[in-house]
């Protein structure tokens, strides 16, 4: 596609952008492959903390100037930690791409880090960390993956703990940011109205420090199982929260498109199984759904659920009805092309967002180590049979394999 263009710098960062000449407006990543997976038990929620810190004032600017000149502009500065990457993004007027590619430069190289800062901010994360303890909807996705992937740091929560949010000092961050947020694991993406030798020119006067290698040796999960089981969290809460799934095939695999378009099928979207189920016909449940959340080399899959305390038995048995229902019977070939076209319309929709383009183009890069077009990835989706759908539902709903996880008020006994 000759809109989209790619340069690696001498000093190793990778420089991606899309150019859309009709476009009056800019989405522009700054992206570091470290996230929370990345870390040990000890350094656990340092890669989130560093995030807020970056916006803490750096050696010109005060943290109210670094989101002043952005906004004044009429832009927006944001940023987030997932469990593989980090990205420092902003948005605004074509005219304003210089002054937001200053702000975010000075940020990740230049923070300062004051101790009083790091305080304070310890504070601001422990509130956030107690939100999503708070909330059952939030916490059992945690709670999920952590067993799931127990014995991997791909189990540890992005936030990290109390604990260790508590202790992390200036030289903490300042150690980590050396060890892992090198130049081989960085890059820069651009989508909107700017040209790509725009971008160059400010990466080579912004990074002009020889190349660094960064110290990470990140453990990939190889089919990795845990024992098949069930697990309760007691809290305050007058609903149920459920979670039934398991890990399956990540970005790495090809069958993972199967494993979406199963997840399609079964419950997302209000003509799915389980929502035509539990909400249409019987009324027991507000929220359920099923998703896919993927990772390098490994997803989890599973069906999320609410429903108060009377109803939860009743809901688990129409769950499993319509897991057995699908192993059962092949789909047909016009669900399975409902499907298709389902997932196909949300990704051609999001095309329309100048954020969801960089972002796309950007985990496209550190995925796949290229840019996948949009009309492979339509190909791809096309391409699956309803044996493929038949195998994969095989393997991923068999009641053996499938954890389940509820969060449920402590009087409450689920079977």
């Amino acid at each position: 596609m000759d809109h989209f263009k790619k340069t690696i710098l001498p000093n190793g960062i990778k420089i991606l952008t899309e150019t859309l000449p009709e476009s009056k407006s800019f989405s522009l990543g700054f992206w570091f492959e470290v996230g929370s997976r990345d870390e040990d038990l000890k350094h656990n929620g340092v890669t989130h903390f560093i995030e807020h810190m970056f916006f803490k004032g750096t050696k010109k600017r005060s943290a109210k100037k670094i989101v002043t000149e952005i906004e004044s502009c009429g832009g927006y500065l944001n940023a987030f930690t997932s469990k593989e990457h980090t990205c420092y993004y902003g948005r605004g007027l074509v005219d304003h791409f210089s002054v937001t590619f200053d702000v975010i430069s000075d940020m990740i190289q230049n923070s300062i880090f004051k101790q009083s800062e790091i305080k304070k901010e310890a504070g601001v994360i422990v509130d956030e960390l107690r939100d999503v303890d708070d909330n059952p909807e939030e916490l059992i996705f945690d709670k999920f993956e952590e067993i799931l992937f127990s014995g991997n740091s791909l189990s540890y929560p992005i936030l990290g703990t109390e604990k260790n949010i508590r202790k992390f000092t200036h030289n903490d961050f300042v150690s980590y940011i050396n060890q892992k947020y090198a130049y081989d694991r960085m890059l820069i993406a651009s989508s909107g109205g700017i040209k790509h030798e725009e971008v160059v020119r400010l990466a080579e006067k912004y990074f002009n420090k020889n190349f660094i290698k960064s110290r990470i040796n990140r453990k990939l999960i190889s089919n990795h199982k845990v024992k098949t089981n069930t697990a309760n969290i007691d809290k305050e809460i007058q609903q149920v929260h459920a979670i039934i799934g398991s890990s399956t095939y990540g970005y790495q695999s090809k069958k993972r498109v199967h494993v979406s378009l199963l997840s399609q099928i079964l419950g997302e979207g209000s003509s799915s199984r389980l929502f035509q189920s539990l909400r249409e016909r019987n009324g027991i449940a507000y929220q359920v759904h099923s998703f896919l959340n993927s990772f390098l080399d490994t997803s989890v899959f599973g069906i999320y659920f609410s429903t108060n305390e009377k109803m939860i038995s009743k809901a688990l048995r129409l769950v499993e009805m319509e897991l057995k229902k699908l192993r059962a019977n092949k789909i047909s070939e016009k669900e399975l092309n409902k499907a298709k076209e389902s997932l196909k319309g949300n990704i051609i929709l999001s095309m329309e967002s100048t954020s969801n383009r960089m972002i796309r183009m950007a985990q496209s890069e550190l995925y796949y180590n290229k840019y996948k077009t949009l009309e492979e990835t339509i190909s791809e989706i096309n391409s699956v049979s309803v044996k493929n759908i038949s195998d994969i539902t095989d393997e991923l709903l068999n009641p053996k394999t499938l954890n389940k996880l509820f969060v449920k008020s402590k009087k409450l006994l689920i079977n």
